[in-house]
């Protein structure tokens, strides 16, 4: 049995825990296409115009998964706790995919509700759907967890080593779907070093202490991703030169916490970026390179 994962959305906070929980199970893991151009302006041409970019990017990979497997994976995710919630796009990832290609067998289950045992309750619902028994489903679930904390281990460290190298480090404050996809943030983090600095991303912090920490800045903010840029933010504000704060549009939640964090930062310098999936870059380019000159008349650079 063949299973596709979308490259676009949570695959790039989850990923590894998806594909070895699959593969354990004695399934073939097909992943669609890095991100690129074709695969955008596919999922463009297959949502509707209120949707964010990340989301039409989600579209277009699960369109380009069509004829190449047996099942599409697409889960639901509502909240990690009471008072956390994700975005109501991954409430309703599973209708979207069903909506947008009626004729392909989407394989889903609600992964995070909130609810105590949710997680390995929704993949044993998983291997369930597959045929599979509770005892392997669960033998299945722990070795993904596994692998996916070596994973973000592995990603700790090396943020580590950048951190405490020289140079100029700038905090890419943006939901890892963006600054890790190739196509959405790939341009941005590339000009960044054009540039001569240091991309650091938020999505490498740990994340129960991200949260935490973002209570320093605000008690009201329930989103988790975005709780975990605010708590990245200042965890990571001594080690930093500056904050690029990058969102995809129209992102609701992203700009109401990027206007937060204009709002209540200080001493540190920001810019806000809006990616809108044009394909002209030299915009972008522009506002990278005025962005380095003024950390380079800063003249700081952080070591250790």
């Amino acid at each position: 049995m063949t299973i596709g994962i979308p490259r676009a959305l949570l695959y790039y906070r989850y990923g590894a825990l998806w594909k070895t929980f699959f593969e354990e199970l004695g399934c073939r893991v097909v992943l669609s296409q890095k991100s690129d151009q074709r695969v955008i302006s596919a999922g463009d041409a297959l949502s509707d115009s209120e949707c964010c970019l990340p989301v039409k990017a989600f579209a277009g990979h699960i369109a380009s998964l069509v004829g190449r497997c047996d099942y599409i994976f697409a889960p639901r995710f509502e909240r990690l706790g009471k008072h956390e919630e994700f975005c109501v796009r991954f409430w309703g990832l599973t209708d979207l995919a069903r909506g947008t290609l009626p004729g392909a067998k989407i394989l889903s289950h609600n992964l995070q509700s909130g609810r105590p045992g949710a997680g390995l309750r929704g993949f044993v619902g998983l291997g369930r759907a597959l045929g599979k028994s509770k005892a392997r489903s669960l033998w299945a679930y722990w070795l993904a967890v596994r692998a996916q904390r070596e994973k973000d281990a592995r990603d700790r460290e090396k943020q580590r080593k950048l951190l405490a190298a020289p140079g100029l480090k700038v905090l890419v404050a943006a939901q890892p779907y963006i600054s890790y996809d190739p196509a959405i943030g790939g341009p941005l983090v590339r000009l960044l070093r054009e540039a001569g600095l240091t991309p650091i991303f938020a999505e490498a912090c740990p994340r129960p202490a991200a949260r935490q920490a973002a209570k320093k800045l605000t008690h009201s903010l329930y989103w988790t991703m975005n709780k975990e840029i605010v708590g990245a933010l200042e965890l990571l504000r001594p080690q930093i030169d500056g904050v690029i704060l990058v969102s995809a549009f129209p992102c609701g939640t992203d700009c109401l916490v990027n206007e937060l964090i204009l709002r209540r930062v200080k001493g540190l310098p920001i810019t806000q970026i809006i990616l809108d999936g044009l394909h002209g870059q030299a915009g972008l380019q522009t506002r990278i390179e005025c962005f380095a000159d003024i950390l380079k008349k800063r003249g700081r650079g952080h070591a250790g």
